[in-house]
């Protein structure tokens, strides 16, 4: 039998307790957006750390940073002749709103079928903890054949807005041979996936401002331009037809994909049918020139991912809102840097 098996096995025989350790690493709230959450954030690094403990590594550490803490742990024992892999991954989740749609509590994790249902088990409390079991499957078996270290933070639902600073300041800490990030999906659940580059991220919060409050539409609509309407129209104005991002110089740095990028692309099963089926849209949308794949995984996108103006209960109240707020993303492709994103944005 050889040393997978061993660990195949191994898992398989521990499966339950894989999945009680998951559910409770999901029961901790660990939003790492604003300050309500800080103590909870804190708990799940510590969690993490007593599990890379408990798995035998060593040097763990919860260390902080200016923000919420990195989880460090170490197991070198494989020898300086053999490489080293640093695994990534984060332990803090994303806000649960709006809460009225989740059918189980998000920190209670349920399990309905073949899948486990709560805030975190894909995104990547799940990844961290099958990592973790994957190391300790091959290390109770025939032993880790390399040596291994851990950074696990709290801040990639933030934009990992301490990393950088961390990782420069701990470099020989983290020295290693190459990196795994598990923090991506499958293309479906049988069709192993290995994710080998990932898009940027920029981020922005646009407002608009009007009247100093909010005004009766009976008396004041018509005369006053409405805040909401003028940043819709200006949101509008941020692509032209087929998708196309209109922001002042934002394809200048985008690489042209090659004949064998698209060819490459073209193999995957992530045909338009795929889109479809997955999104339960009825068409999809964006430059026409380029594949479903491609659009997502090779070309830059400006995306609203949420709108706020006026009075949003029920029932029904006229005014003419004071303000209007969109919060804004572009997912950005090798060479295009966030911050000229967030200037182009800007103008």
């Amino acid at each position: 039998m050889t040393d997978a098996q061993n660990a195949l096995d191994y898992a398989h025989q521990h499966h339950d307790r894989f999945l009680e350790e998951l559910k409770a690493i999901v029961a901790i709230p660990s939003i790492s957006t604003g300050t309500d959450h800080t103590a909870d954030v804190a708990r799940a690094a510590q969690w993490m750390a007593d599990h890379l403990k408990d798995l035998g590594m060593e040097n763990v550490q919860v260390m902080p940073t200016g923000g919420h803490p990195v989880v460090f742990g170490e197991w070198l024992k494989a020898g300086k002749d053999r490489p080293t892999i640093l695994i990534y991954g984060h332990y803090d989740v994303q806000p649960v709103d709006p809460i009225d749609l989740w059918q189980s509590a998000p920190f209670e994790a349920e399990v309905r079928g073949d899948n486990l249902y709560g805030r975190g088990t894909s995104d990547m409390k799940g990844q961290v903890v099958a990592t973790l079991k994957a190391v300790e499957s091959i290390a109770r078996t025939g032993g880790l054949p390399v040596n291994v270290k851990w950074l696990i933070e709290g801040e990639e639902e933030i934009g990992s807005e301490n990393l950088d600073a961390f990782i420069q300041s701990h470099k020989d800490l983290l020295a290693s041979d190459f990196c795994l990030n598990p923090d991506a999906g499958m293309i479906a659940a049988d069709t192993p996936s290995i994710t080998y580059g990932l898009r940027g991220l920029m981020y922005a919060e646009v407002r608009v401002y009007g009247p100093d409050r909010d005004l009766h539409s009976g008396l004041f609509g018509g005369t006053v331009h409405n805040p909401a309407q003028a940043l819709i129209e200006l949101v509008a104005g941020m692509h032209a037809d087929k998708g196309r991002v209109t922001l002042p110089g934002f394809y200048d740095k985008v690489r042209p994909l090659s004949k064998e990028e698209h060819e490459d692309f073209a193999r995957l099963p992530t045909d338009e049918k795929f889109y479809l089926e997955q999104t339960k849209v009825p068409a999809l949308w964006g430059e026409p020139e380029y594949l479903p794949s491609e659009r997502v995984g090779a070309r830059p996108t400006l995306e609203i991912n949420g709108f706020l103006s006026g009075f949003t209960g029920q029932g029904s109240k006229t005014v003419l809102p004071a303000w209007a707020m969109a919060k804004i993303s572009c997912r950005l492709v090798p060479d295009q840097k966030p911050e000229e994103a967030y200037q182009q944005l800007v103008k």
